[in-house]
Parts: C-alpha cells; structure tokens; sequence
C-alpha cells in the first residue's frame, strides 16, 4: 500500500512533499506553523486576515490602536461609510507579518498566504490590491484566493513584477466557479499554479449554500474537475481540501488524481498553531455533536464551528472603528444590521443576544469563534491523555510526518513524556 510520501506536487520547477497547511486566521496558521511546514519540504500557510492585528501582536506594532484614535468619534455611530484603512498602514502590516516570516523560512517547502475576498474592508478593490501587492513585495512563494469568486484579483497584480514569477491559486467548490475564474481571466494569459478544491466538511466558511452543503462531497467534486481540465488539456494540478484526517484519507486523494491535500483540523492543537491553549483544549474535549454549521458569519456565508463558542449569541458593540474588516464598500455590515435591530427592540444596548449574526472581526480578534472543520471530535484520538487529565500537545512535526509515511487509516501517537 502506498502512502503520501510517495507522491510529489510538481509547481513550476519545483517539487513538494504534496502536504500543504491551510490558512487559518486569525493567525492560528501562525509563522511558526508555516516555517515548521517548509522546513519538512510541504507548503504552509500564513493568513492575512486582520493583518493589522496580527502585526501588532508579533511586532508590537500599534495600527489597530492608530486607526481606533482617528475614528473613535465615529464608535457610537452606527453609519460606518467614514471608516477607512489607511492603506499605508495596511501594507506596512502586511510587509511586516509576511517580510518576517520569508526572512525566517528554511528547507525546500514553500510559504504561501491566504487571501480572503470577502475582507472587504470598506474599499474591496483597493485594500485587496494593496494586500496582494504588499505580500508580493515582502517575497511571498505563493498566494491562495479565497473567499470569494476573486473574478478580478489576477489584474489588481497584473502589473507587479513577481505576477508571473510568485505561485498564484484559487480555492473553490466546484467546476463552475473555476470555469467562471479562468473565463474571467483568460486576457492576461495567466493560469493559476494550482487549485485547491475545498469540499463540505471544510472548516470555517464553506463555498456551498446553507440548504444544500450536505449535498455534496469532495471526492465527487475533485473527480469532476479533474476530468474537466484533462479534457480542456490544462495542466493544473488539483489540491483537495477538507475532512482529510488521515495519511490513508490523503493518499486516497492522491491515487485518484489530485496533485495534493490541504489539511488543518489537526494542525489548530499543535504547539506551533497560534490558537491559545484553553480553545486547543475545546477542541480535544468536543464530540461530534458540539460541530455544527450556521449562518452566523456576516459574510453570508455558512460556516463550521462549535456550538459552545462564546461568540454566539454574544451581542457585543461593532468596533469597526478598531477592526471593520467586512464592512462593504458602503460601509454596511449583516452584523450592524443585527445589533441595531435589537437594540431598537429592547430599548438599550446593553445586555443584548444575537443569535443570527456575531461581529466576526472582534470575536475571531479574542478567540471567541471557535471554528473547526468536521472531524474536530477525532482529535481526541490523536494524541495521549496525560495523568492530571490533560491532552499531551502535539508538534506540527508529528502531525505532518504521521500525514507523510502512515498508511491503513492508522494514526501514530505521540511518545509519552518522560517522566521526572
């Protein structure tokens, strides 16, 4: 029987072990994680998800602090159309967060970052240009499109030197969306490097309907594309993303076509992932009825998380002011909607529970939104149950060899801890 290790991706002139890390913001596919992939010769990912944010945590930065002193007297209006990035701001977060992280990278894998369109951010077009661009500058091996249609994401960099040079994806859901991407595109005579196929039991927001995610599955959609490019005579190599919890459910993926597998659920509790330690222990201690997918991201996208993050229900005050990452180019927000609704029906601010919506920017800012993809409940099975009834931690290591070299659906535990 064959295992992963088997197999390379090819990108370009380059050769990978076809393992590559999925981005997960906010910054839980933390430096650390990303460096630990390349280093072991797979892809990792870091995510530019309230950049910002993530600058002011690893460089003691203080832009989320700036941009909350220019518009603070903007905090108790609801009409948000004022609240701008500053776009200078914005890539010097971005050269901060990517720039580092490339000086520190080793071994033969690569770093890419993951690049949410529906980051809106009260101007979608140009933050979004100067995001990408910005990466680009600070020497990022490659970016992964998501979120998003991204119909004109390719022409906001057409222009940079490294557009043709620097390793460029999309991520999808089905055959339609990528033939909606490469229709689009098809003037700048720019193919993407590679296409993440990411299926329904994805963690966080899902490319699918909230009626009818359930309606599909993975391999089906891999399957599809797959033959969809060889007919076209594409060569693009496929990556397949979500619910793949075993080097076994990997090589699977592999022997029928795809030139990878993007994996995360069992990255989010390694020493390396930027999730703090009580989320990590959530997830370890959650059972498969506590994953659930709901409607609650202002995106209008579904979403997987579990059911007991703190984040639902919690009817907290927008702070865009501070974050505002998915106010629309008006300045709107479903989340805005949500609180000023009821506001206006119990009479008061305070006290309030939203159950349809969560101000996403602040909950994910604090680890209150616990997303996770469906086999969160295997995690348990991953690692040891220590003596003081704790969950030994893994390292990003461990999990990426196990990924590597393991073959019949087995998963190796971690070795004990010596005892002292």
């Amino acid at each position: 029987m064959k295992c992963l290790d088997d197999f390379r991706l090819k990108l370009g002139q380059r050769e990978y072990v076809p393992i590559m890390i999925g981005g997960m913001g906010v910054d839980i596919s933390s430096a650390a994680l990303a460096l630990e992939a390349s280093r072991l010769g797979g892809i990792g990912h870091i995510s530019d998800a309230m950049a910002p944010t993530v600058s002011d945590r690893r460089f003691k930065t203080k832009f989320t602090r700036d941009k909350f002193q220019t518009f603070k007297s903007n905090f108790f209006n609801m009409d948000k159309s004022s609240v701008q990035f500053n776009l200078g701001q914005l890539a010097e977060a971005t050269l901060n967060h990517v720039g580092k992280t490339m000086e520190a990278k080793t071994g033969d894998g690569a770093i890419f970052i993951n690049c949410m369109e529906k980051l809106t951010m009260n101007g979608s077009r140009e933050t979004l240009r100067v995001r990408l661009k910005a990466a680009l500058d600070a020497g990022i091996d490659g970016i992964s499109l998501s979120a998003g249609l991204h119909l004109g994401s390719f022409a906001l960099m057409e222009d940079h030197p490294r557009f043709r040079d620097a390793k460029l994806g999309i991520i999808v859901s089905s055959l339609r969306a990528l033939q909606l991407f490469l229709r689009k595109n098809a003037r700048l005579n720019r193919l993407p490097d590679f296409v993440v196929v990411e299926g329904p039991l994805a963690g966080g927001h899902l490319g699918f309907g909230m009626d009818d995610w359930a309606k599909f599955d993975l391999a089906t959609i891999c399957n599809e594309i797959i033959a969809w490019l060889k007919a076209e005579e594409l060569n693009i190599p496929i990556i397949a993303a979500g619910g793949i919890f075993t080097g076994s459910d990997a090589t699977r993926f592999l022997e029928s076509g795809s030139g990878a597998v993007q994996v995360a659920t069992r990255f989010t509790v390694c020493e390396e992932s930027g999730l703090p330690a009580k989320v990590r222990t959530k997830y370890f201690e959650a059972v498969e009825d506590d994953i659930v997918v709901n409607g609650v991201s202002p995106t209008g996208y579904p979403m997987r998380m579990l059911k007991n993050s703190p984040a639902i229900g919690d009817g907290i005050r927008p702070n865009c002011e501070s974050y505002g990452y998915l106010l629309d180019d008006k300045g709107n927000c479903a989340y805005i909607n949500a609180f000023t609704r009821e506001a206006e029906l119990a009479g008061t601010e305070k006290g309030l529970h939203i159950f349809d919506k969560t101000c996403l920017c602040t909950q994910m800012h604090d680890f209150n939104l616990w997303t996770c993809g469906s086999s969160t409940y295997r995690l348990k099975d991953t690692t040891n149950r220590l003596a003081d009834g704790s969950y030994q931690m893994l390292t990003a290591e461990h999990v990426f060899k196990d990924y590597q070299f393991s073959k019949n659906d087995q998963i190796a535990l971690p070795a004990l801890p010596a005892l002292v």
